[in-house]
Parts: C-alpha cells; structure tokens; sequence
C-alpha cells in the first residue's frame, strides 16, 4: 500500500503562541470597546432648544418721562416661536418695584391693577404693551426719567430665560387714570405720573 504523506502544518513556537494569543485577545477587546463606545453615545441634548426669550422679539420700546414716584413702560413683544411664551416679569434700576399691570373699567372710569399672572405672547403672535391696555409699570422711581434718556429692562419669562432690553425715553400726553380700590395699602397709588391712554404727544 503506498504511504500517505500528511502536509506539513507547522504550530506556532511555543514562545510565539502567548503572543498570538495575547494580540487575538486585545484585538477583540478593542472591538469590544469600540462597540460599547458607540452604543454609550448620548442622545442629542435639549440644552440648546430655543427659549422663550430668544423667540420673543420686542418692537419699540418705551418709557413714559416722569419726574418721580412711577411711570409706565410700553412695547410690542412678538413671539417668533413655534410654541406659546409669557411674560412675567420685568426688572429696572430706574425703578424700585416693577409689575406687570393691567386696565379694568370702562372709558372715562379706567382703572390699573397688577396682573395675576403673567402676559401671554401666542406662538406666531404677539402681545401689546400700550397705554390704556397691558403695560410694565415702574413704581418708586430713585430719579426723574427724561426724554431722550434710554433705560436697560431686564423682561423675565415663564421659562426662567430673561432679555434685557433698552427702553427709549419719551414724553407722553393723554387722559389720566387711577389705581384699582384693591391695591396693596402703604403705596402712593394717587399719582397720575404713571400712566396715560391716547396718543403720543
């Protein structure tokens, strides 16, 4: 019978088979890591989602001049946001006490009073800020507010974002109004300084 001859494999030394099989096992744990690495990567953050003061853009900022005690504060807040934002506060060094108020009554007997609550700006709308209707009331002023002066108003959001906006000074005439019966005790409400309705003088 004729003798079958094998081919000739030949096994790795004995010195290189702890190398091979140490470089087998980190090639597959680097894999192995690689994949862990990506399946750990995080989803996209929310962080950088657009806030309620950056959607809200503010057209014609004014302040009523006053000598003393407190003024009004008018705008257009217009929200370019896909969803609804609100106002709900605001904040001056030209006044020690700001609020966001609003007028009750009917003409010739208007009244001012603080909003509960905060100013809706719809998304894709706007909200108005004007003599006679929704305004930022500054109270307490340290000093006189002159024409051509600029304040810095610091608007706060419903959301916790804020802006800060420069309000232009301007001299303003129209028909008085009075504060709402309800208002907090203690606080010099009998001033007409305040706020006006009519037009721009």
């Amino acid at each position: 019978m004729p003798k079958t001859t094998l081919p000739n494999t030949t096994l790795p030394s004995a010195a290189f088979r702890p190398r091979f099989a140490l470089l087998a096992g980190g090639l597959a744990g680097a894999l192995a890591l690689t994949g862990c690495a990506a399946a750990a990567d995080p989803a996209p953050s929310s962080a950088g989602a657009a806030t309620q003061a950056a959607a809200v853009t503010v057209t014609d900022p004014w302040v009523k001049a006053a000598d003393a005690d407190m003024t009004g504060a008018f705008a257009v807040l217009s929200n370019t946001g896909t969803t609804d934002a609100e106002l709900t506060g605001a904040s001056t060094s030209a006044a020690k006490t700001v609020e966001l108020h609003e007028m009750t009554g009917s003409a010739g007997a208007m009244q001012m009073q603080e909003i509960d609550g905060g100013i809706a700006i719809p998304a894709d709308g706007s909200a108005t800020l004007e003599p006679g209707g929704l305004h930022i009331m500054f109270m307490d002023l340290p000093d006189p507010l002159e024409a051509g002066e600029t304040v810095a108003v610091t608007l706060e959001f419903a959301d916790g974002s804020t802006s800060q906006v420069p309000f232009e000074v301007k001299t303003y005439t129209g028909a008085n109004e009075t504060y709402a019966p309800d208002e907090p005790a203690g606080m010099d409400m009998s001033h007409e300084a305040g706020h006006e309705s009519g037009s721009e003088g």
